[in-house]
């Protein structure tokens, strides 16, 4: 191929690209949320007639998700949705605790008003967005997002990538059981925006033991909310 072609080709993998990217995140929400259900076969052309879109990309995009767990990947068998487990939420608590805890820490010693102004605009639209919609009780794709950028404000001043890398990923597991914590506790049983604005209020009092406290009882009480209303294996 000469550069002419490969400059010709450039726009059209470009686009199989975004394609994929967006295919990712509607399939990564419908796992979320519970639409396609954990171990639940993800047949290509099922998937592609209900997303209007082509087998190459979507392909490509169950791949990606399988790299994050949401989608598990055999040989000879194709995708399937990620299997859940109280084992693994317990595994991925504790976990979050020993990382995302020191994370904050860190992030709170650093911390400067260039770090303040960011937090405290995470938690503003945060706090201004509802958590669920329909009655259904799914969680709210604006919502996840605001509540992602919120926590990832809360650690942003730590000074290690590894931390933050760690934390990152660890959060982004987390997303099913949390969806899982939100669909099944009633308005009445927790205060999630005052449980963020706890959390706001620790940090910016630079109060490290208080504020990784709160952050583990945050996540801790999620984890109970799932093991107590969710039957799960493990």
């Amino acid at each position: 191929m000469n550069q002419a072609e490969r400059w010709a080709a450039q726009p059209a993998t470009s686009e199989k690209r975004t394609m994929a990217s967006q295919l990712e995140a509607r399939v990564r929400e419908d796992i979320i949320n519970g639409r396609l259900a954990p171990g639940s076969r993800l047949r290509l052309k099922e998937l592609a007639e209900h997303y209007d879109a082509g087998v190459i990309p979507l392909r490509e995009a169950l791949s990606r998700l399988a790299t994050s767990g949401f989608v598990a990947s055999e040989d000879q068998k194709g995708f399937s949705v990620g299997r859940i487990s109280a084992e693994e939420i317990r595994d991925i608590t504790q976990t979050r605790l020993l990382i995302e805890c020191q994370a904050l820490a860190e992030s709170i010693r650093h911390g400067d008003l260039e770090w303040e102004s960011q937090l405290i605009a995470a938690h503003h639209r945060l706090d201004r967005l509802p958590v669920v919609e329909g009655p259904e009780r799914l969680m709210k794709p604006e919502w996840e997002k605001a509540h992602e950028a919120f926590h990832q404000a809360l650690i942003a001043n730590c000074r290690s990538p590894w931390l933050l890398r760690l934390s990152h990923m660890l959060r982004d597991q987390t997303a099913r059981y949390r969806m899982l914590s939100v669909h099944y506790t009633g308005a009445n049983e927790r205060d999630v925006p005052g449980e963020h604005r706890e959390l706001l209020d620790a940090a910016l009092a630079r109060d490290v033991d208080k504020a990784c406290a709160l952050l583990a009882e945050h996540y801790q009480t999620t984890t109970r909310s799932v093991l107590t209303h969710q039957a799960l294996q493990g």
